[in-house]
């Protein structure tokens, strides 16, 4: 990989920061839902789309990333990238498993200080798995050796990989509900602490 392919693959792996962290919408039960969507952006001279469905914690935090990235114009490129949080075993990759076939390892190529990112060559074969299959789990291994699967549904994949990207004003809108939502849960969480520590005061 030249330098420079590897940077933008790098770069790529950013939009996971940029458009995907911020892509829900709050439900009336106050969850943002997981999905499928397509998100485009443009980057010295390099046009980055990237197929996501990214699942957070209550609190909003990044669980696991699935991005398909795809790079066109200087840079020609196709990637498959899957991010989760720090605090992995490098060694073991993440596995990749689609419904009951045979898991395949991913490396990881880079840590951020918020999260690591593991990738593959994003082929016409892997698609077409996502294509004709149900669900995908990925398998990373946290500091302790213990394994941590998570289940993703394929349903929607195809529309969103076909489909056209999402608009920057709803990305902007969606990013504006989430960190609503995590503000909340924050507020949520500040003042229950808090009430916590009242009782405690009170009964000592």
């Amino acid at each position: 990989m030249t330098s420079n392919a590897y940077r933008l693959s790098v770069l790529a792996a950013g939009v996971v920061g940029v458009l995907g962290a911020g892509l829900f919408t709050a439900s009336a039960q106050q969850q943002p839902p997981q999905g499928w969507f397509k998100a485009c952006t443009k980057q010295e001279d390099v046009d980055i789309c990237n197929v996501q469905n990214i699942v957070t914690a209550g609190n909003g935090q990044l669980v696991t990333g699935i991005s398909l990235i795809e790079l066109k114009g200087k840079v020609n490129r196709k990637v498959f990238q899957v991010t989760v949080p720090t605090g992995r075993l490098v060694p073991p990759g993440i596995g990749l498993q689609i419904d009951t076939g045979k898991a395949q390892k991913l490396d990881y190529v880079i840590c951020f200080p918020d999260r690591c990112v593991a990738e593959v060559p994003l082929t016409d074969q892997l698609v077409g798995s996502f294509r004709k299959g149900k669900s995908l789990t990925l398998t990373s291994v946290n500091f302790q050796n213990q394994p941590n699967p998570i289940k993703v549904a394929l349903q929607g994949f195809g529309e969103a990989y076909d489909g056209p990207p999402m608009q920057q004003s709803d990305i902007e809108d969606r990013q504006k509900k989430l960190q609503d939502f995590v503000a909340k849960n924050n507020q949520d969480f500040a003042k229950k602490l808090k009430d916590e520590q009242d009782k405690a005061k009170t009964s000592n």
